[in-house]
């Protein structure tokens, strides 16, 4: 910004040319005439002049004055523009931290990371709301939870308001389509400027919709990898998973064993009562499984009406009471349809995994055979490989 414009350096060359005037010898008559001219015509010019001067110089230290005052609110924008920016890539940052976020851990763990920055060192929480309670996204003591969720409910105008003169943490509602599935807060102190509420909202938004993108990544996955009839997982996701549970075995040298059981006369019950009662049948056996096994155990359907159970930490002996159990299970609930009940039975086979086998073949081909024994023994049984081995040990001696 210039200091001096164009028109200051008018008046700059008239107190120039006065200054001159004033100290050149040459120009001493033209003082005496224009003292002549003061005492003959009554004029005052030297007054004049003095009071010009002093015009100038205020005017000078003025216009300083507002350039001063100008480049102060010029360096406060700056400012507010540093901090508007730098408030801006910390929302940047906590929107890529939840773009790489598919899973609920991750994006709490973005949350707790870079929600204090953006609430500017302010204390600052998030909850999101589940079918039956609330679950906190950040660090929560018993005490603060229970006061958050309060918060959270009256934002959604679940709760009474607070009573007046009360004061509460500012809420920003996490929405996604017109639905309400969470709440971030933040407390109140210091005020938050219009800005600070713009981001936060923005804030909200960009949680809102990566807690629904995780909520249907989880979805897509679940329905990739599991049966939709029995809930069971399907066969490739199965082979994976004991893939995994077979290193760990050998790992940790702890007992595993594999469970495989078929429906008896499946085959009989589609062409008596159609595939639709085929599928009842399943759908109950997916249900009698999941009541009597643990959540750690592997349920899968291997193909058709056949199963396969991975059972960590699990060796032969309760392998077999597990099996016994289901089998019991599903033979004491008949499978209701068209007003009648369809009894259904199942076969069971079941081989003890010894810690150092990786081959997962190997051990449902083992599990596959004593199935098979159990349907030529009958079926609604349970065989082992363990009791074949042992009766072909006695046939030799």
């Amino acid at each position: 910004m210039r200091l001096v414009g164009r028109h200051d350096l008018y008046w700059l060359v008239v107190i120039t040319v006065a200054v001159f005037a004033i100290f050149s010898r040459p120009l001493g008559v033209v003082l005496d005439y224009a003292h002549d001219i003061d005492e003959g015509r009554g004029l005052q010019l030297l007054p004049g002049l003095v009071i010009l001067t002093g015009a100038l110089v205020f005017h000078q230290f003025r216009k300083r004055h507002e350039m001063r005052a100008a480049a102060s609110a010029a360096a406060n924008e700056a400012r507010v523009a540093t901090a508007r920016a730098a408030e801006m890539e910390r929302l940047v940052a906590f929107g890529q931290a939840l773009a790489r976020s598919l899973d609920r851990e991750s994006i709490r763990a973005a949350t707790t990371e870079h929600l204090p920055t953006l609430a500017g060192g302010r204390d600052a929480w998030a909850m999101i709301r589940m079918v039956a309670y609330w679950q906190p996204l950040t660090a929560l003591g018993d005490a603060a939870k229970i006061e958050c969720e309060r918060a959270a409910r009256r934002a959604l105008g679940e709760a009474d308001p607070l009573v007046s003169g009360a004061s509460g943490d500012i809420c920003f509602p996490l929405i996604v389509a017109g639905t309400p599935v969470g709440v971030i807060g933040v407390s109140p102190d210091p005020p938050l400027t219009e800005h600070q509420r713009s981001v936060l909202s923005a804030a909200a938004a960009l949680l809102a919709v990566s807690l629904k993108n995780a909520e249907l990544f989880h979805e897509v996955h679940e329905n990739s990898v599991r049966d939709s009839l029995t809930g069971c997982f399907n066969r490739k996701h199965a082979l994976e998973v004991m893939d995994g549970e077979l290193r760990r075995s050998r790992r940790s040298q702890m007992p595993l064993s594999l469970v495989m059981f078929d429906l008896d006369y499946f085959k009989e019950i589609n062409d008596k009562y159609g595939h639709l009662c085929g599928d009842a049948v399943l759908a109950a056996v997916g249900q009698r499984m999941n009541a009597v096994l643990r959540g750690s155990d592997l349920k899968c359907r291997y193909g058709g009406e056949e199963f396969l159970i991975l059972l960590p930490d699990t060796p032969l002996v309760g392998a077999r009471r597990v099996a016994d159990t289901l089998r019991r299970e599903i033979g004491d609930h008949p499978v209701r349809w068209n007003e009648e009940a369809i009894a259904v039975t199942a076969s069971f086979g079941i081989t003890a995994i010894t810690p150092g086998e990786v081959e997962p073949d190997v051990i449902i081909g083992r599990a596959d055979s004593a199935l098979y024994r159990a349907k030529r023994n009958g079926r609604n049984c349970v065989c082992t490989t363990e009791e074949h081995e042992e009766h072909e040990t006695g046939a030799i001696v």
